[in-house]
């Protein structure tokens, strides 16, 4: 049996980067979903349908993320007990976590189905594709026990450091879904219904494969079914730790809601396609440096359970240091190859010169969204998570609406729009920043004696 990653002692750089890369490649496997949908769409069905589905990715994240932020608190409800060796805690999360995945799974598909074309209405979706994303929203929604599912299994093998299964996994699932969305777009003509249904049936298949390994895996996260069941105590432990970050991972998404609707107040396909188009292609970049957020809440989690403060520091400096590389070098590369890069989803001239005027924005700024993610995640692995949800709330999301309510009504531009992403990151990393050194010192104070 393969031996899970020490993350209390050794080369805890090599050690992050060695973490880091497997879920770099897997959360761009998941973006690439969402990539082959919109390609496909935009190359073979046309703008209006790549508008259609691109004008529910911020309402999709709205409603979801408020459950996902659980899957964090159960990565770091299990990595802090498995610094502190308690087997017994550990095989309790692991059967409240993934049952509570199947609980939300089972309800979000029940209010996404039935309120799809009320949210989109409400974010004022061109009415020329509303019934396309009304469609998409729910065939999406109906699947949603596979998303919730896999998430909370991968965050449960990320907390004893196990990063490559989940890649294969989606890996695996990856190709079923390109293999479909050809499939049903092109040979049976679906359309939107085509690319979600290739998308759930993808997700069935990482969920199927994540609960398979951990029902292989022995020790303390070995799974199975009989063991179902809901723990009071450990079910607590993650919400308190993983609702704040759900409640700031919604807001987050109400702000974006409102960017899109800002969007949409143009009244333009080609602007949504290209702002879809841009939008897409910046995941790629984000889905690169949140892998050191993951990483920064798993190594100082396991850290804070085995009383090692010390490590936790070394951990968000590390952290800093790989997310700040990874962010300029990405967010180079998109800008390097904009255009080639904006064709895949759209040909439409006007489309991809909305596309770059958006990259040219976000991408040149995007580390500063990865350095204010570290500290968060470093926040949340010290126990805090009600602190980063407060200030992240402040600086991005209520910042955001009023420049829409104020500078954006002012000057009605898109560039007006998209400046209010950079000023946000980096007011709120400054603010998380001086939270951490508090709250690390406030750690060291009450461990200091087991430290010593």
């Amino acid at each position: 049996m393969k031996k899970d990653m020490d993350m209390l002692s050794g080369n805890l750089l090599k050690k992050m980067i060695i973490f880091t890369l497997p879920i770099i490649f897997s959360s761009i496997l998941q973006l690439l979903y969402n990539a082959v949908d919109l390609a496909v769409l935009g190359q073979y069905c046309g703008d209006k349908s790549l508008s259609a589905v691109g004008s529910t990715g911020s309402l999709t994240n709205l409603i979801i993320n408020l459950f996902m932020g659980v899957s964090i608190g159960a990565n770091v409800a299990v990595a802090r007990a498995i610094g502190q060796k308690d087997d017994q805690k550990i095989k309790r999360l692991v059967h409240t976590s993934i049952l509570f995945a199947i609980f939300s799974g089972i309800f979000l598909s029940i209010f996404g189905i039935f309120t799809a074309s009320i949210w989109l209405e409400l974010m004022g979706t061109n009415q020329e594709y509303l019934d396309l994303a009304t469609l998409y929203l729910q065939i999406y929604f109906g699947g949603m026990i596979f998303n919730m599912v896999y998430n909370f299994g991968a965050a449960i093998l990320r907390a004893v450091g196990e990063t490559r299964k989940p890649l294969y996994f989606l890996g695996i699932a990856g190709l079923a879904n390109v293999a479909l969305n050809y499939l049903l777009v092109l040979a049976f003509h679906m359309d939107v219904a085509g690319v979600a249904i290739g998308t759930i049936v993808s997700q069935g298949i990482s969920a199927v494969l994540v609960i398979g390994c951990l029902i292989r895996r022995k020790g303390s996260i070995h799974f199975s079914f009989k063991s179902l069941g809901i723990d009071g105590k450990c079910l607590k432990e993650m919400i308190f730790i993983g609702l704040p970050a759900g409640i700031q991972g919604t807001l987050f998404s109400i702000s974006n809601v409102f960017i899109q609707s800002a969007v949409n107040s143009f009244d333009s396909a080609s602007v949504v396609a290209g702002n879809t188009a841009a939008s897409n292609i910046e995941g790629f970049v984000y889905a690169a440096m949140n892998a050191f957020y993951q990483a920064c809440i798993t190594f100082t989690s396991q850290n804070l359970g085995a009383k090692k403060i010390s490590n936790c520091k070394k951990a968000l400096l590390h952290a800093l240091l790989c997310v700040t590389i990874t962010g300029i070098a990405f967010g180079g590369m998109a800008l390097l190859f904009d255009e080639s890069l904006l064709k895949i989803y759209t040909n439409t001239p006007e489309s991809i010169a909305v596309g770059q005027k958006r990259l040219l924005i976000i991408c040149s700024t995007y580390f500063t969204c990865g350095i204010m993610d570290v500290f968060v995640g470093g926040l949340r692995g010290l126990g805090y998570s009600i602190v980063p949800m407060a200030v992240s709330i402040m600086g991005a999301c209520v910042f955001r609406l009023i420049w829409i309510f104020t500078a954006f009504q002012a000057s009605h531009t898109l560039d007006t729009l998209y400046i209010s992403y950079p000023i946000s990151w980096v007011v709120t990393a400054l603010v998380h920043m001086c939270c951490y050194i508090f709250v690390y010192k406030r750690t060291i104070k009450k461990y200091i004696p087991e430290a010593i």
